[in-house]
């Protein structure tokens, strides 16, 4: 072989061995985001797998700690990405939020993440998943930046929350009914809510009928409303969002998840929004065996419906 194709055999060849070359990942950064620390956590085995952010529910939780166990398959597929929003998790153990939580402010902070990730991770466009509260951020950025948007998956969304909310409370009413105590504090809860004890009540009898004893208890009542006083501004804005008035089109492909038993975040709500959006795809899953909480009721089919959506 001559010199010359032998010189271009071995470039092509260490070229081709870049090419194939996995980077793993599996580490938590802590980068400035809207003026305070924040902790990001990377899991990949390949760099070059699309990226999934995931937006915790809420708000003030953190889905970082048990992300294994509703991420095992989604690993094969995608870069696997938990934030720790502001006040919750490992963000809060780094610094607390010196200024209240709103929805505009941490639907920024959203879009900085997503460009710290564009940039470390070298890509144009992520999958973005929002839970619950997360919804709040997640359709912030389907609304002012679906261009960096692969996809949204909206898992048990806040579509019409005000409406939602008032469902509950007549369901909660229904089933306690029998129930003095429940009746009588359920009886003085005000929608849209007066004050943090409305909230407390209505979430209280919800958890208590979804099996969680502990919520009758002093301990749980002090917690929730330590809760409230950082949270309860941003829940009130929740309650004002109205995406079937306010956002009847999308720009990016938008899949729906819900639970067929959730009664926090209205299944029929969300039908209804779906049957209504326009978006360039679309798609409700149903889940049979779920209430709120998808990824821990129904994990394995919760992932695989997300990896179908590839295939669109």
């Amino acid at each position: 072989m001559k010199k010359t194709n032998l010189f271009i055999f071995l470039l092509l060849s260490v070229f081709s061995l870049a090419q194939v070359q996995k980077i793993k990942i599996d580490t938590i950064i802590t980068p400035e985001i809207g003026g305070i620390k924040q902790a990001i956590e990377i899991k990949t085995d390949d760099s070059g797998k699309p990226i999934l952010l995931f937006l915790s529910g809420g708000p003030g939780s953190s889905m970082m700690k048990n992300a294994d166990s509703f991420t095992g398959i989604l690993k094969n597929k995608f870069t696997i990405v938990q934030w720790d929003q502001r006040d919750a998790g490992k963000t809060l153990e780094l610094n607390p939020s010196p200024v209240q939580p709103s929805v505009d402010l941490m639907g920024k902070d959203t879009y900085e993440v997503i460009q710290i990730l564009r940039k470390q991770l070298k890509q144009k466009k992520i999958y973005l998943l929002g839970s619950s509260w997360g919804n709040a951020l997640g359709f912030y950025i389907v609304r002012n930046h679906p261009e960096l948007l692969h996809a949204y998956f909206a898992v048990n969304p806040v579509i019409s929350q005000l409406k939602s909310e008032k469902e509950l409370l007549k369901t909660l009413q229904t089933h306690f009914k029998e129930d003095a105590v429940a009746t009588r504090e359920l009886a003085s809860v005000h929608i849209p809510f007066t004050n943090d004890e409305d909230l407390f009540y209505l979430r209280k009898w919800l958890f208590y009928k979804d099996g969680k004893k502990y919520v009758t208890g002093d301990d749980f009542k002090k917690g929730f409303l330590q809760w409230s006083k950082t949270w309860s501004p941003a829940w009130n804005e929740v309650m004002k969002i109205d995406l079937p008035k306010t956002l009847k089109k999308v720009e990016c492909p938008i899949y729906f998840f819900v639970g067929k038993n959730d009664v926090q975040t209205s299944t029929a709500i969300t039908k209804g929004y779906f049957e209504q959006v326009k978006a360039p795809k679309k798609d409700l899953f149903l889940f049979e065996n779920s209430g709120h909480q998808i990824h821990k009721d129904e994990p394995e089919l919760f992932q695989n419906r997300i990896i179908k959506t590839l295939d669109y």
